[in-house]
């Protein structure tokens, strides 16, 4: 068993030394994981709840697994949810149009919603970082290359 768990790590610390990522130690190992399945949890709710962004949360997610875990990495990218989708980032294919317009309303929708009605008058300057990470993340998303159906 013992034999397995080295002949395990010398294969991940193989892939990562090809990728040019060092192999960590396996404390490392384990924070990258907790760290990963707590961003892949954040990732879950911004799907329900337009604010929390997915994607960024999603990547870190990979950034953390792709350290510590291949086959958690391997996971993500195969996921029925957003697998594609990350795929897509990563090979710099970019996202459909479709998912760029539906992304951006959304994120409107909600953060004018939570400038009017969540966020009291004093606190005017909230606001305006709201509408300052809105444009952030729109000007993000428009720059982000459109995939093409078929491609």
């Amino acid at each position: 068993m013992a034999e397995a768990r080295v002949l395990a790590d010398e294969g991940q610390s193989r892939v990562l030394a090809e990728a040019g990522i060092p192999f960590r130690s396996r404390i490392v190992q384990v924070l990258l994981i907790v760290a990963g399945t707590l961003f892949v949890g954040l990732g879950i709710v911004g799907i329900v709840l337009p604010v929390l962004p997915t994607t960024p949360f999603l990547l870190l997610a990979a950034a953390c697994y792709l350290r510590s875990s291949s086959r958690l990495y391997r996971w993500l990218h195969s996921n029925l949810w957003f697998g594609k989708y990350l795929r897509w980032y990563r090979d710099g294919e970019g996202i459909p149009l479709v998912s760029k317009i539906v992304s951006i309303t959304l994120l409107w929708i909600s953060l004018g919603s939570s400038a009017l009605f969540a966020v009291p008058q004093r606190l005017w300057w909230v606001k305006v970082i709201l509408g300052v990470i809105g444009l952030g993340v729109t000007a993000h998303l428009v720059r982000i290359r459109t995939r093409r159906r078929g491609v």
